[in-house]
């Protein structure tokens, strides 16, 4: 349980910008427990005080954790002068919590991405010690054969660095040939820079699974959902 003062607890939830905070508090649209605070360094318990704002309680989040169903055509950063992000995608509300994808998907990739403002959590994600693997699935130019499985479980060179071993299988060998493989790590074009190793090209290319959470196949690619307390906990092991 933290005590935070009124006009961080209001910015960490993405309520509106510090300046625009404390106008709202000044004007008394603030309560907490139901009696107007107008001092926006005013001391208030997370947990179990009730603030409201316009009589709208809002209810405090320390993190938030989002699931994306990742579309063609974007890039994968919290913000490009140039280009349309992922975050492009959420409201201000959330985007004023100052969240961020955790790792990344080429701009032609899409599938399962995870948005969150917690730093920490990103990390072990990503980590390569953890052995949170990944899911990806391939639709590939031409079938590379059998030796390909044995030489994703050996440790592929991608251009002067060996991958760490990967699963391979086949869903189809043919018209189209579909490939799904597991990694632990996340280099830069990684899954695509395998499969040139063994002499196929990814056409195209989705990400399934992140440790033991799966896309949800109801997003429509640009849709997001929270993700549930139980799929937070099974990322976090």
């Amino acid at each position: 349980m933290a005590k935070l003062r009124l006009d961080k607890f209001l910015r960490d939830q993405g309520i509106a910008s510090r300046s625009e905070i404390k106008d709202l508090v000044r004007k008394g649209m603030v309560t907490v427990n139901d009696t107007v605070v107008k001092d926006p360094a005013a001391y208030v318990t997370s947990e179990s005080d009730i603030v409201k704002v316009n009589g709208e309680r809002i209810c405090y989040k320390e993190f938030v954790y989002y699931m994306l169903n990742k579309p063609k055509g974007l890039i994968t950063a919290t913000e490009d002068k140039a280009a349309r992000t992922v975050l492009d995608l959420f409201p201000e509300k959330i985007r004023r919590r100052d969240v961020f994808p955790v790792g990344r998907l080429d701009k032609d990739t899409e599938g399962l991405l995870i948005v969150t403002d917690n730093g920490a959590f990103a990390h072990d994600l990503l980590s390569p010690k953890k052995h949170v693997t990944k899911l990806y699935e391939a639709v590939l130019d031409i079938y590379p054969g059998e030796q390909a499985i044995k030489a994703f479980e050996e440790g592929v060179d991608i251009g002067g660095y060996i991958a760490l071993p990967a699963r391979l299988s086949f869903i189809s060998e043919s018209d189209p040939v579909i490939a799904r493989v597991e990694i632990y790590e996340g280099k830069f074009h990684q899954v695509k820079r395998m499969f040139k190793a063994v002499g196929a090209t990814v056409l195209e290319l989705k990400r399934l699974r992140m440790g033991e959470v799966w896309l949800d196949e109801s997003l429509k690619p640009g849709e997001y959902r929270e993700l549930t307390d139980e799929e937070v906990a099974m990322l976090m092991r």
